[in-house]
């Protein structure tokens, strides 16, 4: 399964925008805002990749300050779920969050998704909220 990196506006990418709609938006009844999508030209985008082009999962990386950056947009075809592609991409986001110079990284994980993510040790950093509809929680790990 190989992971690399997803140019903002290649068809990669809309793959990446189909994958995230159907598995984190359209079960909640929500679509992206077309000013959301271009704020995305800036992010490292991330996809793991079937037969070396089809998009099975993705995530998104997004600058917060000088030494922090918000892994977003976790997502994973849902016949997928459940076989390692969300820990690969958990794993390579974190080497290159790392290798950018990042020391901490930060979510918005939804209630659901805490569990997976404490297995890579992050830990709770907020009181839960509600975002998309849905119950969140802010989650961070220290990379150095």
């Amino acid at each position: 399964m190989p992971l690399k990196f997803i140019d903002h506006d290649s068809q990669e990418y809309a793959q990446m925008i189909q994958l995230r709609d159907s598995i984190l938006r359209k079960p909640l009844g929500l679509y992206f805002d077309p000013e959301e999508l271009t704020r995305e030209k800036d992010d490292v985008l991330i996809g793991a990749f079937e037969d070396d082009n089809k998009l099975i999962g993705c995530c998104l990386l997004t600058r917060t300050g000088n030494h922090t950056c918000r892994l977003r947009q976790m997502a994973v075809s849902s016949n997928l779920q459940k076989k390692g592609i969300g820990a690969s991409l958990m794993t390579f986001a974190e080497n290159v969050a790392r290798d950018r110079g990042y020391e901490t990284l930060t979510m918005h994980a939804r209630k659901s998704a805490v569990g997976f993510y404490q297995k890579f040790g992050y830990t709770i950093a907020s009181d839960e909220f509600f975002e998309v509809t849905i119950p969140h929680y802010v989650m961070e790990k220290k990379l150095r």
